[in-house]
C-alpha cells in the first residue's frame, strides 16, 4: 500500500496554531485532545486520501478534497490537495462551522496546484513537525 507524505502549507500551519491558541486559552486538556484528533486524521490521510470527499462538489478537480475531523460538537475540516502518487498537501484547516466561507479565499480564481507550490514552505512542511511544534507550545504555556 502506498503511504502518502502529508505536508502543510504555511497557511495550514498558521491555522493549526490559531486553533490551538484558542483552545489553550480555555482548557489545556481539550487542546491536547484536539491536537490528537488532528494527528489521527493526518495518519488516515497518509493512507487513504482519496476516501475524503471532493471539495466544492468537485469544482476544483478530483484531487482537491476535504477531510472531516470529528472533535467535540462541530469538529474540523481540512482542505487538501493530492499532488501526486506520494504527496498530499493540507491547504487549510478550519472549524466545521466556518469552513464553507473560509475555503473560498484559499481556492480563489487561481488554480489550486500553482497556489499550493507557492504556499508550501519546503523546510517546514511535514505534518509531524507541526504536531511536534504544537506539543512544545503546549508545554511552554503550561510552564508560564
Amino acid at each position: 500500500m502506498t503511504r502518502y507524505r502529508v505536508r502543510l502549507t504555511v497557511e495550514a500551519e498558521a491555522d493549526l496554531l490559531r486553533l490551538d491558541d484558542f483552545l489553550l486559552e480555555h482548557d489545556l486538556s481539550v487542546a491536547e485532545r484536539a491536537l490528537e484528533a488532528i494527528k489521527e486524521a493526518m495518519r488516515l490521510l497518509e493512507q487513504f486520501p482519496f476516501s475524503c470527499r471532493k471539495a466544492g462538489g468537485g469544482l476544483h478537480g478530483p484531487r482537491v478534497r476535504e477531510m472531516l475531523i470529528p472533535f467535540g460538537a462541530s469538529g474540523y475540516v481540512a482542505l487538501f490537495e493530492i499532488e501526486d502518487a506520494r504527496t498530499a498537501t493540507i491547504l487549510a484547516i478550519r472549524r466545521k462551522s466556518m469552513s464553507a466561507t473560509s475555503f473560498i479565499v484559499i481556492c480563489g480564481p487561481c488554480t489550486t496546484a500553482s497556489r499550493t507550490r507557492r504556499l508550501v514552505s519546503p523546510t517546514r512542511c511535514v505534518a509531524s513537525e507541526v504536531a511536534t511544534d504544537l506539543g512544545r507550545k503546549n508545554r511552554s504555556i503550561v510552564a508560564k
